[in-house]
């Protein structure tokens, strides 16, 4: 089962006010788990940096002056991505800004409804808890100690672990099938093998004799009173 985990980095919070994807982050997990490869790049919103987003992710207008815009990467993360489902830490905020790109280009877009959502999983797993990808992280004993501003590839690391841990632990979906606890086994390869009489356990009068002289040497052996 392959799944990508997800995560982008943009120049703000609405995507119909103008602000772009600045950073894009993905995690290849097969059955849960990750398989090493990975999808990262920078996109060059070809608009202004609001210091606001500057504060939270550290990517200026002049480091991404020279990316590629998002034109230029579309190709690369669609082909990486595939229509495999995707993992993502509210996944509308994630979809709706790709969706956006994606648009401009008259590309086909991303399905919400495929995405698994981490905040929807937590927020069932743990109601009235922090769902927030910090507060996931001290739950889990995840070390997220590298993470002083938000990245992409880092938040998608992070929340790989996170969702392995949402998704069962180190060991999801481990159980018992309905057929090892139905009933007793009954051995069919016996066939016909022969028959051996019970062997008796009686002892012999030998044995009994030499036990008698074994008590003879006790002192009030209690096998005799």
């Amino acid at each position: 089962m392959r799944e990508i985990v997800l995560d982008t980095e943009t120049t703000g919070l609405d995507p119909k006010s103008g602000d772009r994807v600045v950073e894009i982050g993905c995690i290849e997990l097969l059955n849960h788990m990750p398989t090493g490869k990975t999808y990262h790049c920078y996109v060059n919103p070809e608009r202004s940096m609001p210091e606001g987003a500057f504060e939270v992710h550290g990517l200026s207008e002049e480091f991404l002056s020279d990316k590629p815009v998002f034109a230029g990467v579309v190709d690369d993360f669609l082909a990486f991505i595939e229509d495999t489902p995707l993992v993502i830490h509210n996944a509308r905020f994630d979809i709706g800004f790709l969706n956006a790109e994606l648009d401009r280009l008259e590309r086909p877009q991303l399905s919400e409804s495929d995405a698994i959502d981490t905040v929807a999983l937590a927020r069932k797993k743990f109601p009235g808890a922090p769902a927030n990808l910090d507060a996931l992280c001290r739950r889990f004993s995840i070390d997220n100690s590298s993470r002083t501003k938000h990245g992409a590839l880092l938040d998608a690391e992070l929340l790989a672990e996170v969702y392995l841990e949402l998704s069962g632990g180190r060991q999801p979906g481990l159980g018992l099938g309905a057929a090892t606890v139905a009933g007793p086994v009954v051995r069919t390869d016996i066939g016909d093998r022969p028959v051996r009489e019970p062997r008796t356990h009686a002892p012999s009068d030998g044995e009994i004799a030499a036990h008698d002289a074994f008590l003879d040497g006790m002192d009030d052996p209690v096998w005799r009173r």
